[in-house]
């Protein structure tokens, strides 16, 4: 009995024990959640505060005529803290009463749910205690000014609860025009272009700020008076005019379209700065649109009979033959030229030609035998030629992802002469069209070779941090006489040779160089009919202002591929419109008449102008036709005369006068694309009125 009465007593101490310690347990949880709970999660709240770096403002890049090529604009994340102490005191009074109105106006802002919808997800939110409730992804700057006024949220996140999460999204307001060359910076992907080139100077200094991170590790930003903030990038100021890449786009894009060829590139440079004015870089989608998928200018290739001009410069600084000296190119089309067979394209015009007939008609025979008999007992000195006009050397242009030039091994044995002899006539060498423009922008340029480039300055908050002037890199590519003679036969390409049909009326002089190769790269070999035609050339010739290169990449057995069938008419439509506005009446735009009291232009849809007309009692003299949409008033010599306005879709109509809405409108419909600058009528257009015009182009009109 002793016994069994020891254990009982032992097992009720036990269990007392178990008691009071269970209700200390209770006790002590009921006491840190109800007495020190304030306490304890703010040192919850402690714990998980951490400094978050912040971005800042990437710069712009700006045109050379200041247009923003590429800038960076706000956009918001909008989140509630229910939480919020506004929220929360007299019984949510403030949320209660303002809950309708902000439904309202929310609905009215995003159009993307009903009133009934917004008020239930701000109720439901209200009673979970949602500390960080997304509200709205990608709230433009636009609809956060206006949100800002609503009611309860002008209130302040304080009493409000709404919180915004400002970010930056990079925007290319031209989109297509020089997409490849501007480049985009991208989060989480590879930056190109000068967004990539310039990263370090666009992307600024990133701030400090404290965050406190809550459930699913979201970061809420904390007041804190010793936050570091960002220093914003730096503005770029690019040699890229917006005028002249437009008209170079459009030109190269028409004829990708007309041809269907694979991909197309075309620079256009300042003779004498180096200054990049344009890059248009354009392939083909799978869908058959065109696109700036890649920047073929700093692509090196195969290039064909533009080199011919390497080789001519090599010839002649030689002292081995001369411009006028006999070539033997013979009647058959191909001949055995020391060590190996070579075709030309196209028989010659007469079996024995002149060095300069022979660059102006591009024989391969012609230019290979005077290559073969300068070289031949010591082919490497051909390729010293080479390096001395930097063929070797990659442009050193200011944009990352050029391609290096690849020559190949020449030495005194048959192999390293059928790469010598091949080489003369722009086989068994690849080079980008940006180092193949350098070279001829030299000749252009007497002799002076200058290093390509895109940025003129750099500034920050307006004041220029950096200028960048033309660098010289090589004062004289060969002796002057040797450059007058080449520049003479590059005029005599576009009077006697291969390019006279396509620049015989043009009213300045153009010099330059057709070439044409059979492409044997990725998945094509020589026999399966791609070619790569181009053109490359300076004018005005007695005067140059601009050197252009076009090289476009044909479809397989395209019936048109000589360089003077698709390149020359695309340098042409470019000269054409640059001699128009910049060289011949340095103008800048096509502009109308300035309306005053003796002369006046207006446009616009022809039913509106008579009715306007009649309703004002205006007495006019009606020359137009009754089918016509369009018509024009001006002055007569009386009373204002009402004309016809355009009646083809396929040329650009004449815009001075009408209003943003009729303009916009009559592009539209043809398919044009429209960049607007200004307010009011039109006073001018960049496309010329009467201009053939295909659908995808862009048209940049000015209002006044």
């Amino acid at each position: 009995m002793e016994v069994k009465r020891d254990i009982s007593w032992r097992v009720y101490m036990a269990y007392i024990a178990i008691v009071v310690i269970c209700l200390g347990i209770f006790g002590k949880a009921f006491y840190i959640q109800q007495v020190q709970g304030n306490y304890w999660r703010s040192m919850s709240d402690s714990l998980h505060l951490k400094i978050q770096e912040v971005d800042a403002d990437r710069g712009t890049i700006y045109s050379a005529d200041g247009q923003m090529l590429s800038t960076s604009i706000p956009q918001f994340d909008m989140y509630i803290d229910f939480g919020a102490d506004g929220l929360r005191e007299n019984d949510g009074k403030l949320f209660k009463d303002n809950l309708d109105s902000v439904s309202y106006c929310l609905a009215n802002l995003f159009k993307d749910k009903s009133k009934g919808e917004y008020k239930k997800i701000l109720s439901d939110g209200y009673k979970a205690k949602n500390r960080y409730y997304l509200l709205k992804r990608k709230v433009s700057f636009e609809e956060y000014q206006e949100l800002k006024q609503f009611p309860l949220v002008r209130l302040g996140k304080n009493k409000s609860g709404f919180i915004a999460d400002t970010r930056s999204v990079r925007l290319n307001p031209y989109q297509l025009l020089a997409y490849r060359t501007i480049g985009l910076e991208r989060e989480n992907a590879q930056k190109v272009g000068l967004e990539q080139t310039y990263d370090s100077l666009l992307q600024g200094t990133r701030g400090k700020r404290l965050v406190r991170l809550i459930a699913g590790n979201v970061a809420v930003p904390v007041e804190d008076d010793n936050q570091i903030e960002p220093e914003n990038g730096n503005d770029i100021i690019s040699t890229i005019d917006t005028r002249i890449q437009e008209i170079s786009e459009n030109a190269l894009m028409k004829m990708m379209q007309q041809s269907e060829s694979q991909t197309g590139t075309c620079i256009v440079m300042e003779t004498a700065t180096g200054q990049v004015k344009a890059i248009a870089n354009l392939g083909r989608r799978p869908d058959g649109s065109y696109w700036e998928d890649y920047n073929y200018a700093l692509r090196s290739t195969e290039p064909g009979s533009t080199i011919k001009l390497a080789t001519l410069l090599s010839v002649l600084s030689e002292g081995r033959a001369t411009v006028n000296d006999l070539v033997e190119v013979g009647n058959a089309g191909h001949a055995y030229v020391g060590v190996r067979d070579i075709n030309d394209a196209e028989r010659a015009p007469k079996p024995v030609m002149t060095v300069k007939e022979c660059f102006a008609h591009s024989s391969n025979v012609g230019m290979a035998k005077i290559a073969y008999n300068t070289f031949a007992t010591q082919p490497t000195k051909f390729t010293q030629y080479l390096h001395q006009f930097r063929m070797d050397t990659m442009s050193g242009i200011d944009l990352r992802g050029e391609e290096k030039p690849r020559l190949s091994k020449v030495d005194k044995g048959k192999g390293g002469l059928i790469n010598m002899v091949t080489m003369s006539f722009g086989y068994a060498i690849q080079v980008s069209p940006m180092q193949t423009l350098t070279l001829y922008n030299a000749v252009a340029n007497n002799g002076k070779m200058v290093k390509p480039y895109l940025i003129s300055s750099i500034q920050n908050g307006g004041l220029t941090v950096k200028e960048f002037e033309p660098v010289v890199l090589l004062q004289n590519i060969c002796k002057p006489s040797v450059v007058k003679d080449a520049q003479d036969c590059m005029l005599a390409v576009t009077d006697i040779g291969t390019a006279k049909n396509i620049f015989k009326d043009l009213p300045f002089k153009v010099a330059g160089k057709t070439g044409t190769a059979h492409v044997a790269d990725g998945n094509y070999g020589y026999n399966d009919g791609v070619y790569q035609a181009s053109f490359v050339g300076y004018f005005p010739a007695d005067n140059p202002q601009y050197t252009c290169i076009v090289v476009i990449k044909t479809k397989p057995y395209a019936p048109l591929h000589y360089g003077g069938q698709l390149a020359a008419p695309v340098f042409r439509e470019i000269a054409n419109r640059l001699y128009t506005m910049f060289v011949k009446n340095d103008l800048q735009y096509t502009t109308a008449p300035s309306n005053d009291s003796n002369a006046y232009i207006y446009a616009g849809q022809r039913i509106d102008i008579k009715n306007i007309m009649q309703t004002v009692g205006i007495k006019y003299n009606d020359s137009s036709n009754r089918n016509a949409q369009w018509a024009f008033v001006s002055k007569g010599t009386d009373n204002p005369v009402v004309i016809n306005g355009w009646v083809s879709n396929k040329t650009m109509p004449r815009l001075n006068g009408m209003t943003l809405k009729d303009a916009v409108y009559a592009c539209e419909n043809m398919g044009l694309k429209v960049n607007i600058k200004g307010r009011g009528k039109v006073t001018a257009q960049s496309l010329t009125a009467g201009q053939p015009v295909a659908q995808g182009q862009y048209v940049n009109i000015e209002l006044n």
